[in-house]
């Protein structure tokens, strides 16, 4: 298998996308770990005491309050990169991503990214953002307000992908992508866009 070392460098503002709340999130997201060790150790480290709103969606932080993505944030990534690339067949840009069967099988048994914790060397100062959020539900349109933690545009983290010879060059396809859609919330907007640079 071949390791690729990679710089990631946000090129907009990222947003946090872990609840604030420790309740719904060991309810809800951290119910989805694979083991109750796991569970714990996410919930643990979400630092959720310095936050007033807990609908404010933040990042996890590290013992020295620094912030970090989780090892799968980067697999999900890779697999709404696969998924929207596969829509645009013909493309240059979405060649090997059309290629792939099963994509998601692939990447959850054939690609790694370590480390599981993935440090991000902030740029500046952390930030939030508010938004509206509206939705269409039985009683007609609702508008709720969202927040959520960001850290500025020019932060890094190095991430190592390990993966057969046979995916690499559809990895490379989903790295480049990372220009178009990016990582965090509210990427639909542009938040979270990257460019990475490979590390020898």
């Amino acid at each position: 298998m071949k390791r690729i070392k990679a710089n990631i460098i946000f090129t907009e503002p990222c947003l946090g996308t872990a609840s604030a709340d420790p309740e719904l999130h060991s309810r809800f997201i951290a119910s989805n770990a694979p083991d109750a060790l796991t569970r714990q150790e996410e919930i643990e480290v979400m630092g959720v005491e310095e936050y007033e709103e807990k609908s404010m969606t933040v990042f996890p932080k590290d013992e020295n309050g620094n912030p970090f993505m989780w090892d799968y944030q980067i697999k999900g990534f890779f697999k709404d990169s696969c998924g929207a690339l596969q829509r645009m067949k013909g493309e240059d840009m979405s060649r090997e991503s059309c290629k792939l069967k099963a994509y998601k099988k692939i990447i959850d048994g054939c690609i790694f990214v370590f480390p599981r914790r993935i440090p991000i060397e902030l740029s500046g100062e952390m930030g939030d953002l508010q938004r509206p959020l509206r939705g269409q539900t039985a009683q007609g349109e609702r508008i709720a307000l969202a927040r959520s933690e960001t850290i500025p545009e020019g932060s890094k983290m190095q991430i190592e992908i390990s993966v057969p010879d046979q995916y690499e060059a559809v990895v490379m396809e989903w790295l480049d992508y990372g220009q178009l859609k990016g990582l965090g919330q509210w990427r639909n907007a542009s938040w979270g866009r990257f460019r990475y640079e490979i590390v020898e």
